[in-house]
């Protein structure tokens, strides 16, 4: 969701472009400017590649640390920096509540209320909440809770390149650089905050464009078979071990199936 209101604040020219630096839109952190942090782009939060250190274990420890600190981004942006920016892809939550605070610097709204007239307002989507950190600000990286068919809306807009209806809600240009690979990873890659990755389903390998949720909230966009699979769950209670994806990877691989046919 993030992504796509990048997308959106960059069409309208409330955010001038990807390789701002981050601490531009923080003039109150400038005690914590330094070479390294002065070279960390929007895009490289968008991209996981920050290099600023994320504490990964105990699981979630250090996101609920920034959820309920009343000074996230100060948080999140002091901590080290441990690889050149750019260079290094480390999943950061982090990253994501940055953007969002980027996002609402950029177009001078709070960020619930830009993603309401921005996006779900032209999507027709009126039965969600977004949950906030201590400071007030929506939680960017968690929280959106939608209704299934919601969250397809969100899928069939990616798939139809950003149009709902007729209407270009997003770029058509960001769409395709946002599902585009911008990191490699062993098992895929990875765009603007989507996963890409495939699976092979009767002997065909299949192309994938993942939105994935805390919990094992799952949006499959199939470009191929013109197809979306939207899952909600409730593995909440995951603590680092087993699957979230497996409600969802199993619906995806029952879709992919009936539409092939077998």
């Amino acid at each position: 969701m993030v992504a796509l209101l990048v997308g959106i604040a960059l069409d309208r020219g409330a955010l001038k472009s990807l390789d701002a630096p981050t601490l531009d839109f923080f003039p109150e952190y400038s005690d914590l400017r330094s070479p390294d942090r002065d070279r960390i782009t929007v895009q490289d939060l968008l991209t996981m590649r920050a290099g600023l250190r994320w504490i990964a274990q105990p699981y979630l420890s250090f996101w609920r640390r920034i959820d309920a600190s009343p000074d996230p981004y100060r948080l999140i942006l002091e901590q080290p920096v441990t690889a050149t920016p750019g260079t290094e892809f480390r999943y950061n939550n982090g990253s994501a509540d940055l953007v969002g605070a980027v996002v609402q610097r950029a177009t001078r709204r709070p960020l619930g209320d830009f993603a309401k007239e921005a996006l779900f307002e032209p999507l027709d989507v009126t039965d969600w909440e977004w949950g906030r950190m201590a400071n007030g600000d929506l939680g960017a990286s968690w929280g959106l809770r939608l209704r299934p068919r919601d969250l397809a809306k969100i899928g069939q807009l990616v798939l139809d390149r950003g149009q709902w209806r007729g209407r270009q809600i997003v770029p058509a240009a960001w769409i395709k650089n946002m599902t585009t690979r911008q990191v490699t990873q062993p098992d895929g890659g990875y765009g603007y905050y989507w996963w890409l990755g495939s699976t092979t389903i009767a002997g065909r390998q299949i192309d994938l464009v993942e939105g994935r949720g805390w919990g094992g909230q799952s949006l499959y966009v199939v470009p191929s078979l013109d197809l979306i699979v939207a899952v909600t769950a409730g593995v909440y209670d995951y603590d680092g071990k087993g699957s979230q994806g497996l409600a969802g990877d199993s619906a995806r691989d029952m879709a992919l199936r009936a539409a092939l046919g077998g």
